[in-house]
């Protein structure tokens, strides 16, 4: 397990879910890590997990919202402080975000998914391209996309439009900083348990985890598994490549969240702020015509 050896990466997202997990895997492969994430009680007990596991001197916790400029510039700053050097980016970090019907999507909760979806994977790219090219010996940067970027169904209309573009930068950069041997990869997760998707009551979503061919439920091991491999020199000659790690999902044809009025956010409006701590807001539409 020591495929990260001697690397430094930054995990945005980093303190819950599949940041955390794999954040505990590159340490375990080597690497150093930098933990990004706008929930600092998360952040804490990522550190204590991580310290618990002996890697004390490898690891360090950044309270970041990846929307702001300042915020990502100083995280990357801060992994070359650090550890003197910057060789993978995984930007991870994610909403929920805006949900609903189109009529009842706020302007402002639209922005706001994009703001976190989109733009964060912008200024991540951004600042660790330069950091890369500053250090002249390549890196990848990974982003977590999604299977709703992929397909209709897969998710509501702000999420999955935020996701679609992030597919698409992955493979704009990718042939843009090919030549500078910085790759650049996505991971499109499928329904995997994690808090953002069952929000602490798993039972709620069974259904959804049900929905796929593959038996076994996606957990955030499976991403950490495909993260690493990604990041290592195993996969050397791999840019521009959004993997689905789907358990056979997207294979079969999906309606995650059913069809037509029947589809679970044809029945409220609002927003999901995810694991940052910021409150969920939702408005239930049952009782409207």
């Amino acid at each position: 397990m020591t495929k990260l050896a001697g690397k430094v990466a930054v995990v945005t997202g980093g303190a819950s879910g599949m940041g955390r997990a794999t954040v505990m895997r590159f340490l375990a492969g080597g690497a150093k890590v930098v933990v990004a994430d706008l929930n600092a009680a998360n952040g804490a007990e990522t550190i204590a997990v991580a310290k618990a596991q002996g890697h004390s001197d490898n690891i360090a916790f950044v309270r970041c919202d990846v929307a702001k400029e300042s915020d990502v510039a100083a995280l990357v700053a801060e992994a070359e402080k650090r550890f003197g050097r910057l060789d993978i980016a995984y930007l991870n970090a994610g909403v929920g975000g805006a949900f609903g019907p189109i009529a009842e999507t706020n302007v402002e909760d639209w922005d706001y998914t994009f703001a976190v979806l989109v733009r964060s994977v912008f200024l991540g790219m951004k600042h660790a391209s330069v950091a890369m090219k500053r250090h002249g010996a390549g890196g990848v940067i990974l982003v977590t996309a999604s299977i709703a970027g992929m397909v209709g169904g897969g998710g509501s209309h702000a999420y999955s439009s935020a996701k679609a573009a992030v597919i698409s930068l992955i493979d704009n950069v990718a042939a843009e900083l090919a030549s500078d041997r910085i790759r650049v990869v996505g991971i499109a997760p499928g329904v995997i348990s994690t808090p953002l998707v069952h929000r602490g009551k798993p039972e709620k979503y069974e259904k959804q985890f049900g929905h796929q061919p593959w038996p076994d439920r996606g957990e955030p091991d499976c991403i950490a598994d495909v993260a690493t491999f990604l990041c290592s020199d195993d996969a050397r000659f791999i840019t521009g490549e959004t993997i689905k790690v789907d358990g056979g999902l997207l294979a079969q044809g999906i309606a995650l969240w059913g069809t037509g009025r029947n589809n679970t956010f044809m029945k409220s409006a609002g927003v999901n702020r995810g694991t940052t701590g910021e409150a969920m807001v939702v408005r239930n539409l049952r009782d409207r015509p």
